[in-house]
């Protein structure tokens, strides 16, 4: 993901730091320049990134700071705060209401993707819920409509627009007016935009705005614009009231900082940001998770959501007890790679663990992980009960093998493969045998027994290496807190 590097400096930044057995005004500087430097690098304003360094000096004065204090606890929550400032205008956008009519209009310059972010705002919400509905404003692009109709119907979302009729402010009015009688509690208006900023652009915007007088105003901007995002958003703030923006294209390492801190200088809050092309890869922007996901601290409760929304409660006590027998099957194996696969992109689940930098998972290695999951749950969907529900390898004989391998359309190689990765995680899941299921309204045995020596043996090597071995883990379970947000993860814990 775009700023992944970012990330990856400042954390380095922050460990050197760490490192040092004295921390001194020389230590100090040399951390704060670095951070300066690969802030100036994601093309952050240079007055920005100044403001910063200075705020962080006058609230770390090394001199005042008694014996006894955690200097870099210290520094670490001033880099913080700062870095939350420079990126929270301070003031919430609106906020649609579930079963009360909103209309949200969408603007931006042409090739933004406006029109994609329309539709994932609308699936967005609609998993959560909402009636959302589309309709196509923008008369200025040949094929406008075609991508949104395309779009809404792939997502089940309904549409309105024409291909007859030009004058945009009267196709928005009558898609209002429709989706309204059909209660749709979310109308989204998607406008024109032009490839730079025209004076016509501005004029039919605000036209669209006065005709449909839209709830919320959202500014769609390209991460890769760097810092002409400050002159972009100040022109669309004063033709029309723009009251949140969406930054997009933050899978690619472009100049992200620029656009975010940009934004944040024009008061408008940041309320999501796209990080791929598909529908799912669309996030809530919320300052304080972000910057500690920036900062390699991990987002441990939105981690916890993510398990949440993608393991149904009625299924987490059953996951438990399977966990606690220690029988891990095949059909184990394929329903948690559902959930993985549920749970959107795997390197954005992967920067809310604490300890993992987004730079641990190149781009690239995203697919092809993804695409190893997708493989693995083909050959499996060639297997019979008795085979998916089994915990005997032996059971897996050669002619078997090429069975699935015939039914899937893959090589027995690829089959053999597949095992191995179930022994590997069959082995890693045989290590909970024996942990106590909790019972309502008490903390279990596992809150008692999940300490980083017993973490340490159920990891995989690599991954506790990654983590920065033994106290790294041991540093990374006191971030998560109370192993309370451990049970959660397992559907236990107190009620």
């Amino acid at each position: 993901m775009v700023l992944a590097q970012l990330g990856g400096s400042i954390s380095r930044a922050l460990q050197q730091m760490s490192n040092a057995t004295i921390i001194d005004e020389k230590v100090l500087n040399e951390c704060l320049n670095e951070i300066t430097r690969a802030l100036l690098q994601s093309d952050v304003q240079f007055k920005l990134v100044r403001d910063m360094q200075s705020n962080i000096k006058k609230i770390v004065n090394l001199d005042d700071l008694a014996a006894g204090h955690n200097k870099r606890k210290i520094i670490q929550q001033a880099i913080f705060n700062e870095l939350c400032k420079m990126l929270d205008p301070g003031k919430p956008s609106f906020t649609p209401k579930k079963g009360k009519t909103s209309v949200v209009m969408f603007v931006g310059l042409q090739g933004s993707g406006k029109t994609t972010t329309c539709t994932k705002y609308a699936y967005y919400h609609q998993k959560k819920g909402w009636r959302p509905a589309l309709v196509c404003a923008d008369t200025f692009r040949a094929g406008a409509f075609d991508q949104l109709k395309q779009n809404a119907t792939k997502a089940k979302i309904p549409f309105y627009g024409s291909y007859t009729e030009s004058d945009p402010v009267k196709i928005a009015v009558e898609g209002v007016e429709t989706f309204k009688k059909e209660n749709c509690d979310l109308i989204i208006v998607d406008t024109s935009g032009r490839h730079k900023q025209e004076a016509a652009l501005f004029e039919e915007m605000r036209q669209v705005s006065e005709a449909t007088k839209p709830d919320l105003v959202i500014f769609v901007m390209d991460s890769s614009i760097g810092q002409a995002a400050f002159d972009q958003a100040q022109a669309f703030k004063q033709s029309v009231s723009v009251g949140a923006v969406i930054v997009t294209k933050m899978d690619g390492h472009a100049k992200g900082g620029g656009a975010l801190s940009a934004v944040a200088a024009t008061k408008s809050p940041v309320i999501f940001i796209g990080t791929g092309e598909h529908m799912d890869e669309f996030e809530v922007f919320d300052v304080k998770p972000f910057v500690s996901r920036l900062l390699g601290m991990g987002d441990w409760s939105g981690f916890m959501d993510k398990i949440h929304e993608v393991v149904p409660m009625d299924q987490q006590p059953e996951l438990l007890q399977k966990l606690s027998e220690g029988n891990f099957t095949l059909r184990i194996m394929y329903e948690q790679f559902q959930n993985i696969l549920k749970m959107g992109p795997i390197s954005q689940v992967f920067s809310m663990l604490p300890g993992f930098s987004a730079e641990l998972m190149p781009k690239g290695r995203e697919k092809e992980s993804s695409a190893k999951i997708k493989r693995y749950m083909t050959m499996m969907d060639s297997m019979t009960n008795e085979e998916l529900d089994s915990t005997n390898p032996k059971l897996m004989n050669e002619s078997r093998m090429m069975r699935i391998a015939r039914g899937s359309g893959r090589q027995v190689r690829e089959v053999m493969e597949m095992l191995e990765e179930y022994k590997r995680l069959a082995k890693i899941w045989s290590k909970m045998k024996g942990l106590k299921i909790p019972k309502k309204g008490e903390m279990s045995a596992l809150s008692r027994n999940m300490n980083a020596q017993h973490m340490s043996k159920v990891l995989p090597p690599q991954m506790l290496k990654q983590i920065g071995g033994m106290g790294g883990l041991q540093n990374l379970m006191k971030q998560m807190g109370s192993t309370k947000d451990m049970m959660g993860m397992f559907g236990g814990g107190d009620k």
